[in-house]
């Protein structure tokens, strides 16, 4: 059972400049999306963090609200939370399938987003996921977000001696000091 195996966990990320995040939670299973709340609120306040809370309906509302606040603010980065239990018709798959391919694609275009939509055949095994003192698989949808910052800044500080050079760069560098570059 996946409940009682042990798991590594990245030590958390530290940070010169603070970083503010979204938390973007569907409470359609209030008491599940509070544990997880609350999770994902520890997880970010004991890396230095600050965050900001907006709720929406359900899980495939949740990449929309995050797509809004990518264009319109100027987050670091995103936490989904959210919570999917089967049911009794396929409706369980769309949900899970398309929520999940659209934060993907997001992440896929450079966004930091923890993804913590949990997808379970059955309450107990929410509760267990969402529970802080569990699983707290919104402290990790947090400590995700985190990690994905702290790389973007990482690199995105990075910029001498990595990659390629643009062209525009590579002819100014040879026209200058009969062609010899330094770093």
């Amino acid at each position: 059972m996946a409940g009682h195996e042990s798991h590594y966990i990245l030590p958390r990320p530290s940070f010169d400049k603070p970083v503010k995040l979204l938390i973007v939670v569907a409470p359609y299973y209030k008491d599940i999306a509070d544990n997880m709340l609350a999770g994902a609120k520890a997880e970010i306040e004991a890396a230095g963090g600050t965050w900001d809370l907006v709720e929406v309906p359900g899980a495939l509302e949740i990449p929309t609200a995050i797509s809004i606040a990518d264009r319109t603010s100027n987050f670091d980065g995103y936490v989904a939370l959210g919570c999917v239990i089967r049911g009794e018709t396929t409706h369980y798959d769309t949900v899970c399938n398309d929520s999940s391919r659209a934060i993907q694609l997001m992440g896929l275009q450079g966004l930091c987003i923890g993804n913590g939509i949990l997808t379970v055949e059955n309450r107990a095994q929410a509760e267990v996921r969402a529970d802080p003192a569990d699983q707290n698989k919104g402290g990790g949808a947090a400590a995700a977000a985190l990690h994905l910052i702290a790389l973007t800044r990482k690199w995105s500080a990075q910029s001498k001696g990595v990659g390629f050079k643009a062209p525009s760069e590579a002819i100014q560098l040879a026209g200058t000091d009969n062609g010899s570059t330094t770093a």
